[in-house]
């Protein structure tokens, strides 16, 4: 069920791409219609429905982006940006012609990679007033979806800065993300860690073409690679609770091999121990904290925390809320028939 609900996308993002129709007085229900869905949305969608919608609104806009920037991003866009980065060394060299060929299609606004503090950050920069949420959000799907592929692993986003204020569904955006979502900021951001810039890139024209028979759907839920050390160490983690996981060595001498080799072979894939360990915690705490009544002192436990407190501090880090606040705002969703939803 879990893994149901990673691939659905909530209702208020239906409506939001359809607000790219109804600004240019354009009708909804025959887009709707020709992608299988009622005149009204009011219950998640699958990712590959809102892929389908994605596209159809994109063929009758001729704009990839919705209309929401300083030029449109003509169709067949999206494949020309996946043919310019498929030959770089690695993510880095990507990401930079990636934002490079963005800033030449949409003009504005305009992407910058910064390197600060050990993140990689994108910065968006807009010439005039903020734009919408949704508006960087797409901006956000396009970019991180292509860079998970090219490098064949889910990149972790650490924070997701937005320069417009929160919109009513903002609830639905930390649920997207996964990551710490603030409003209000002084510039749009999205960070990961800088040491996967160093990622190497392997793939072939081929596998681009399979790629795109899937896009846009398959950069709409999160990237999971099942192969390599880390997705190992991450589905032996998955066999047990947090409370009865093992130390790194004792669980290295599992994998048998030494822990200084499994600590390389993680480091080469942009991974540690204690990132995966924090990424199966924050998706269980997330999904204890909507799916059951269990109190926030029943869920440290069960991830493995000694006391709540310890659990506040790292679910803040996670979402940048508390885990009342998240839970008090997964209930508001669930009130307005929004099911959670799961990025790139």
């Amino acid at each position: 069920m879990a893994e149901i609900e990673r691939r659905m996308i909530a209702p208020a993002f239906v409506e939001e791409a359809l607000d790219s129709l109804r600004r240019l007085d354009k009708p909804t229900e025959p887009i709707l219609a020709r992608v299988g869905l009622p005149p009204l949305v009011d219950q998640p969608v699958s990712a590959e429905t809102y892929g389908a919608l994605w596209l159809a609104i994109a063929a009758a806009l001729d704009d990839e982006f919705f209309g929401m920037s300083a030029r449109p991003m003509r169709s067949g866009s999206f494949t020309l940006l996946c043919h310019s980065v498929l030959h770089a060394r690695t993510l880095g060299q990507a990401l930079r012609r990636a934002l490079r060929f963005l800033d030449v299609v949409l003009d504005d606004p305009r992407g910058q990679l910064v390197i600060r503090d050990g993140l990689a950050e994108v910065e968006l920069r807009d010439a005039g007033s903020p734009r919408s949420a949704f508006a960087y959000r797409t901006y956000w799907i396009i970019l991180h979806g292509i860079t998970c592929w090219l490098v064949g692993r889910r990149i972790p986003i650490r924070l997701v800065d937005f320069r417009c204020a929160e919109p009513k569904q903002g609830a639905d955006y930390r649920l997207f993300f996964g990551a710490p979502v603030r409003f209000s900021q002084p510039i749009s951001r999205l960070g990961f860690d800088s040491a996967l810039l160093d990622l190497p890139i392997s793939r072939s024209e081929q596998a681009l073409k399979q790629f795109l028979r899937g896009a846009p759907a398959n950069i709409l839920v999160r990237y999971r690679y099942d192969a390599g050390i880390a997705a190992a160490v991450r589905r032996r983690l998955s066999q047990a609770t947090p409370a009865m996981w093992r130390s790194f060595t004792e669980f290295a001498a599992d994998m048998r091999m030494p822990p200084s080799t499994l600590r390389h072979r993680l480091h080469d894939e942009g991974q540690s121990y204690a990132a995966i360990k924090d990424e199966i915690r924050r998706d269980l705490a997330v999904e204890l904290l909507l799916g059951t009544p269990k109190t926030i002192g029943e869920i440290a436990v069960q991830l493995g925390y000694s006391e709540p407190s310890a659990f506040f501090r790292a679910f803040r880090k996670w979402m940048g809320k508390s885990p009342e606040g998240f839970r008090r705002d997964g209930a508001e969703i669930e009130g307005m028939s929004v099911d959670s939803v799961d990025p790139p």
